[in-house]
């Protein structure tokens, strides 16, 4: 208005209006974008409200169909009020879900699993105990000590009606049927049978299950497999439960404290189900190579029982039972067409396997029959019964197994020694040549080895006097002891008793006793202390033709609890001290030329 001259004043009210007309111009391109937006969500809502209808009229609108089965189902349910009333508030808000939308399939199958799992279900067990124990020495030969905690089991449940359920690991070398026990134990006591393998599971979300919160979430294998079993008191066997790993994810050992603790597993949560379960009727059966990779407080949760390795007699007993008429059955073979006798399945087990288990004894068996169906197939000549020697044309030449030598030599004396696949004889191997007094171990020895061996030692240097040994001998020799295997690592101290045979033999010369073997701890005092694995290193001593043994007193009561068929041709003597065992292990008899051992004089010797 200020402006006089009227161009200029046209000229500034055009600029002002083609302003005000920019700024309309752009709200009324807000508000149509806004406006369409508006009209494509109400048009698509009408749709799908109409085809909602029409679909209800039809009678044939999935979604609603797969809600309205779900309430059936839920209806005939007989599950806890507090499971009630969860589900059937996630059913509304289910119906509630646009069914494009990606939470809708999660919600789905949450709905779909409360509805499958067999709350307040289980299977009546069966307390025919004959019964149970005709199934149980039926499918697993020898075994005792799992068979009978199962009967007591079983019997406590008959007695008492209802108790919770022990958590059992069986651990034991490979092969020996710990896995396959459980289904054994499932059909004795006519409940449902699942597995989970934990070897190799690092995840915790494995064993508790993922958030809903999460895409594609789902329950852990706990869950899962109840859901599958279709009973809450089944027997679920939690296979190499020692093979469990650890990772960035969490510790599914640690989640697996809450499953197996009998004090806590009536309100077992998963993440995914959100509600608590009740696991405590559920038989859990876990398996375990070593229990040493296994955490402690998990551990400590179950009940310890060892499954053994076999003997030859109850392996030859197994392959007549089991092993071969199911290879026989495999290869389409028949009795008619294929026998073998106990002296030959001996031989394979002796000549042909090494191991405490029988699952490479099934391996050979399974080829002889093989070889058997090549001739059938072929239409070659043969004979029904397998004989010694086809052996060695089927499964090539046979191994020569580790045995009792000889006592022949000074300080070679026979130890015994628990591996993973089970007992073995252990040769300990000294030698003594001129020098300072030095002591060399050879053998690929773990620390706690070569401290026995230094232990011996000292204690031979602090009682040399009781063996008629000059103390200056041991400045004037050096001392070599190697354990033979060089390439395979030895550890443990239960080689003990066995270095200090050797030492004593190798310093005065005298003949080890025939067809020994010994295992047992030192200490520095002269004490014999006691080692594990005593069955298992019987069994080794059995097959190399050791008659006489020598342990600890203490090991006495791990010798009453094997049963007396493993003891059979084997006599024990049971030693406190070190000095008992020279007096039992080393002969009055001189070795063939010994070695005359002088300390060299000194001039205090000569004075």
């Amino acid at each position: 208005m200020e402006e006089v001259n009227l161009e200029a004043r046209a000229n500034l009210l055009l600029k002002h209006l083609d302003k005000e007309l920019q700024v309309l111009e752009i709200k009324n391109d807000i508000q149509s974008k806004v406006r369409t937006d508006l009209d494509r969500q109400q048009r698509e809502y009408f749709l799908q409200q109409q085809m909602k209808e029409i679909q209800n009229e039809l009678g044939d609108n999935p979604v609603q169909e797969e809600v309205n089965d779900m309430r059936s189902r839920a209806s005939k349910k007989k599950w806890p009020k507090k499971v009630s009333d969860a589900f059937y508030k996630e059913l509304n808000k289910l119906e509630r879900m646009n069914p494009q939308g990606a939470e809708y399939g999660v919600q789905s199958n949450y709905c779909e699993l409360l509805l499958d799992l067999p709350w307040g279900v289980y299977t009546k067990d069966k307390f025919d105990l004959k019964r149970a124990t005709d199934i149980l020495d039926r499918d697993h030969y020898g075994l005792e000590k799992v068979k009978e905690r199962i009967i007591e089991y079983l019997a406590v449940l008959k007695l008492k009606g209802n108790m919770k359920s022990p958590i059992l690991c069986l651990h034991g070398p490979p092969g020996v049927g710990k896995t396959s026990l459980g289904k054994s134990i499932a059909e004795a006591i006519g409940r449902k049978y699942v597995r989970v393998s934990l070897g190799g599971v690092h995840d915790e979300a494995e064993v508790r299950g993922h958030r809903k919160t999460y895409i594609g979430a789902m329950p852990g294998r706990i869950m899962t497999n109840i859901k599958k079993a279709k009973s809450s008191n089944p027997v679920f066997v939690l296979d190499e439960i020692d093979k469990v790993g650890k990772s960035n994810h969490g510790d599914p050992s640690s989640a697996l404290l809450e499953v197996l603790d009998p004090a806590q597993n009536d309100s077992f949560q998963d993440n995914f189900v959100e509600i608590e379960y009740d696991l405590s009727k559920v038989m859990f059966i876990a398996t375990a190579n070593e229990l040493g990779s296994i955490q402690p407080a998990l551990l400590d949760r179950m009940e310890l029982i060892e499954v053994n390795g076999y003997t030859v007699e109850e392996k030859i007993e197994i392959a007549k039972r089991h092993l071969t008429p199911k290879q026989i059955k495999e290869h389409g073979l028949s009795k008619k067409l294929f026998s073998i006798e106990d002296s030959v399945v001996e031989k394979i087990i002796e000549s042909y396997t090494n191991e405490s288990g029988v699952r490479g004894l099934e391996k050979k068996v399974a080829k002889v029959v093989r070889y058997r169906a090549k001739q059938i197939a072929m239409e070659e000549e043969y004979n029904v019964a397998i004989d010694l020697s086809d052996l060695k044309t089927i499964l090539g030449p046979a191994h020569e197994k580790d045995g009792y030598e000889n006592n022949d030599v000074a300080g070679v004396v026979t130890g015994l020694a628990w591996t993973r696949t089970g007992g073995t004889i252990l040769f300990i191997e000294s030698s003594i040549t001129k020098g300072t007094g030095k002591l060399t171990l050879t053998g690929n020895l773990g620390e706690v080895m070569k401290e026995s061996a230094v232990i011996a030692l000292e204690y031979l240097k602090a009682h040399s006097v009781n063996l008629g040994i000059e103390q200056e001998v041991f400045d004037s020799y050096n001392v070599h002891v190697h354990v033979p295997e060089g390439a395979t690592p030895k550890d443990g101290p239960s080689a003990g008793i066995t270095m200090l045979t050797a030492l004593a033999s190798l310093f005065t010369q005298r003949k080890v006793k025939s067809h020994l073997a010994m295992t047992g701890e030192i200490t520095l005092r002269g004490q014999v202390l006691p080692v594990g694995g005593i069955k298992e290193k019987i069994l080794a001593a059995k097959r190399a033709n050791i008659k006489d043994l020598i342990l600890c007193e203490k090991n006495r009561k791990d010798i009453d609890e094997i049963n007396p068929r493993y003891l059979k041709g084997l006599k024990f003597s049971f030693v406190k001290t070190m000095e008992q065992v020279i007096q039992l292990a080393l002969t009055d008899q001189l070795v063939e030329n010994p070695i005359n051992l002088k300390a060299k004089k000194t001039s205090a010797g000569k004075k």
